[in-house]
């Protein structure tokens, strides 16, 4: 047995080289607690957040393949691989190494297709989709479907990511109360605290970032529920679609006689919805807003003909009608100014209005005559103060706000 000693230094400049090609994951890689152990083959990880490091390996490759390890792994804990193999295997009815180490393989791919290059070595060995025959961008689960155990994957049965990468206890490992492991609420604010940087971001991370950051802050919170309530709410607030009609004299004309005064109706309300379309927010962002359109529309019993939809960057030049969704053009790309939004939604007489945006927008200076909701996509802090594309600004006290992926405000 090898009484190589850790190189310390080495292990944690391939940290420093990592966090420098992958600044979106510092948090998540400083949260890592490194273990020595000479019976891990290379590193490995447990769900406790625990990073098994062996001596040997550290020693003998380069640090800069050491960096794309340490992404490595720590994306298997972001991506929550050991939690998700378990439930696999309970829905299939899978047990024995074997099927884990399938798994591994698995969440290997769906690491490794797009974690390498833009300052980020590949590590000797790293195994992708390509190396199996399957396409490139899935999730672990629809890899484990497509293939098995067989001789185009031989090679790679030397590999061992830990329990941390699929849900199987090692020998190694030192278990719930091992010391210097995360806690449950931890682990989540980590996980959180990267989704922020990468929704903060989004033109600077992988398409497979992006979609673990939309799935982290969308599928436990209720967002779309309170989007709606708070539009209906808005819809149905006192004085919102009332009008006068003579079509119904009023009551009142049998004390003003040979007068003629009209009744109060309610009729349904008109709602313009305000899209930003400014180059701060993402095109997955801007399908989501579509979809919270026809959730609106039914929100107001499926009245298409009270909703206009308005995109808006720096400029607002053009009101659609509602027909349906998916066929209104959402130009734009520019800086943001929902100022000009909000005076050419006035134009159309509503009596709410919902705002749709990433927040980094300055807002009118008076409250409208109507209500306004406003939704806003997730985004993270600036990295830096003098961003010039970042306004802190928090929306208006005279608005509902809903933040999309967290609770109302």
């Amino acid at each position: 047995m090898s009484t190589k000693t850790l190189d310390l230094d080495k292990l944690y400049t391939a940290r420093l080289l990592a966090v420098r090609a992958r600044p979106y994951l510092a948090t998540a890689l400083f949260a890592l607690h490194v273990v020595e152990s000479r019976r891990v083959p290379t590193m490995a990880v447990d769900p406790y957040w625990r990073c098994y490091v062996s001596p040997a390996f550290v020693d003998h490759t380069p640090v800069e393949q050491l960096a794309g390890v340490w992404v490595h792994e720590v994306s298997h804990l972001l991506r929550d691989h050991h939690g998700r193999g378990d439930r696999y295997a309970e829905r299939q009815g899978l047990t024995g190494p074997g099927e884990r180490l399938r798994m591994n393989i698995a969440a290997d791919c769906e690491i490794n297709d797009d974690a390498y290059g833009d300052g980020l070595v590949r590590p000797d060995g790293a195994v992708d989709p390509a190396a199996l025959g399957l396409p490139p961008g899935e999730l672990m689960e629809d890899y484990l479907r497509q293939f098995r155990l067989g001789p185009r994957t031989q090679s790679m049965v030397w590999i061992d990511c830990g329990s941390g990468a699929d849900g199987l206890e090692r020998e190694w490992d030192l278990g719930p109360a091992g010391g210097r492991g995360l806690s449950p609420q931890a682990r989540d604010a980590v996980r959180f605290r990267v989704a922020e940087g990468i929704s903060g971001h989004p033109g600077n991370t992988p398409h497979g970032w992006q979609r673990w950051a939309e799935q982290v802050f969308h599928p436990p919170q209720p967002w779309k529920k309170l989007l709606g309530a708070a539009v209906r709410s808005a819809a149905s607030g006192p004085g919102v679609g009332d009008d006068y009609t003579y079509n119904r004299p009023s009551r009142r004309c049998a004390s003003v006689p040979g007068a003629i005064l009209p009744s109060l109706r309610r009729r349904p309300p008109r709602v313009c919805v305000v899209i930003d379309t400014s180059g701060s927010v993402s095109d997955s962002e801007l399908g989501s807003a579509l979809l919270e359109v026809a959730a609106i529309a039914r929100a107001l019993s499926g009245r298409r003909d009270l909703i206009t939809v308005l995109p808006c960057d720096a400029d607002a030049p053009l009101v659609h009608q509602l027909s349906r969704p998916h066929q209104i053009p959402l130009v734009g790309g520019g800086g943001t100014d929902l100022r000009t939004g909000f005076d050419r939604a006035l134009r159309t007489r509503p009596d709410v209005i919902v705002v749709l945006t990433d927040g980094q927008t300055p807002w009118p200076a008076r409250q409208p005559p109507c209500r306004t909701v406003i939704g806003l996509f997730p985004r993270g802090k600036p990295d830096s103060e003098d961003n010039p594309g970042y306004t802190s600004q928090r929306p208006p006290a005279w608005a509902r706000v809903v933040d999309i992926g967290s609770a109302a405000r």
